[in-house]
């Protein structure tokens, strides 16, 4: 055993240990170039680097601030144009957000290009970030196809009255991934182009004319001519209610406890509100003066005794 283990031992390699004289000459050399080395050009060297540094630093800065200026400038002659030539409102704020988008996105890989980085290993990073991004945010991308099909088909206008997603007001702006609308409350709601593109929409303002329309319940045995007649002359005197067509009062439903009539009217659009709101209070109180009342929900008992 004691001789396999003197062979084996013999085959094991040795550690390289390198003699006290080799060392001592090694670290004596180091020592020297330290003391031979010329300080003052390291020193010039390290400034001269590090001024480099600063100025690429200011010249990207001052690329990103005369950009940011170009690009508004840019915006702004692309809305006079459109102005000019009387592109729609809607395909105008949209145009223009794009077109902001794209630029500031060029003015960045600008900067960074004059930072010195590498722009096409940079335009590949971003490209397959893009990629998992635009796999994690395909409902950003579905608002942006939204927005197009919206701008394409014009459903809706910028000043525009709607309807959709449970939500009512005026087309304020269409923007890349949403819509913004203003209620009559002064509230701002954004809603996905994706759900408004796909959804039901109620457009109140392409049409020059609206109709009004106002249920009335009278009592039976009321008059219902008489009803009819106070009912018209109520709008005869009113140049907000277009003659043709005219105004027609309906009885519309037999109901249990009151005898239903339906007044319809047309009006322009921008009138539509206010003859709504101001024939509900002359109809309260103009028909109780003409003998007309306005019954209540009344059930009738009847009582059986043994």
């Amino acid at each position: 055993m004691k001789i396999l283990w003197f062979f084996l031992a013999a085959d094991a390699p040795a550690p390289l240990i390198l003699p006290d004289s080799v060392q001592k000459a090694n670290l004596a050399q180091t020592v020297q170039k330290l003391m031979n080395l010329d300080y003052h050009e390291v020193l010039s060297g390290l400034i001269s680097q590090s001024v480099w540094i600063v100025l690429k630093i200011l010249l990207a800065l001052a690329i990103y601030f005369v950009g940011r200026w170009i690009v508004r400038r840019i915006v702004r002659l692309l809305d006079i144009a459109f102005e000019k030539r009387k592109v729609d409102t809607s395909l105008r704020s949209f145009l223009r957000n794009t077109i902001r988008v794209v630029f500031t996105l060029i003015l960045v890989m600008i900067v960074v290009q004059t930072l010195g980085v590498n722009v096409t290993s940079l335009i590949a990073l971003f490209s397959a970030a893009t990629l998992a991004i635009g796999m994690a945010l395909s409902g950003t991308a579905q608002n942006f196809a939204g927005g197009v099909m919206i701008l394409l088909m014009k459903p809706y206008r910028i000043g525009d009255y709607i309807s959709a997603q449970g939500q009512s007001g005026t087309v304020r702006e269409i923007k890349l991934f949403s819509t913004v609308i203003t209620t009559v409350d002064n509230q701002t709601i954004y809603i996905p182009n994706n759900a408004i593109a796909t959804a039901i929409i109620d457009n109140y303002s392409t049409a020059e004319l609206r109709r009004v329309d106002w249920s009335v319940g009278i009592s039976y045995g009321d008059d219902v001519d008489t009803a009819r007649r106070v009912l018209l002359d109520l709008l005869a005197g009113d140049e907000r209610v277009l003659k043709d067509p005219a105004p027609v009062v309906y009885v519309s439903a037999l109901a249990d406890s009151s005898v239903n009539l339906t007044l319809r009217a047309w009006t322009k659009n921008s009138d539509y509100w206010d003859v709504f709101f101001e024939y509900n209070e002359k109809i309260y109180k103009t028909l109780p003066e003409e003998g007309l009342s306005f019954p209540f929900p009344q059930l009738d008992v009847h009582m059986k005794q043994n």
